[in-house]
């Protein structure tokens, strides 16, 4: 499951807004910004929508042995 700080490393490397973010996935700018700041974890559709739309534009979210979320890389 994408971490908040996963989202907020991928958006600094892509140069994306959270509302960029919010755009791209199609989720409320709150949404995003809620989840960066830890506040609340998004519905499973909207946290799945966001990976997506991160890993369309090229980022690779890592995860370690046990599932947990370990970084993020650049296709290239």
């Amino acid at each position: 499951m994408l971490s908040p700080e996963q989202s907020r490393a991928a958006r600094g490397w892509l140069d994306w807004s959270q509302q960029d973010l919010a755009t791209r996935a199609k989720v409320s700018l709150s949404t995003v910004r809620d989840f960066e700041k830890g506040r609340r974890t998004p519905i499973a559709n909207n946290l799945e929508a966001m990976a997506r739309a991160l890993e369309a534009a090229g980022m690779v979210l890592m995860w370690s042995a046990d599932g947990a979320a370990s970084g993020i890389g650049k296709r290239v």
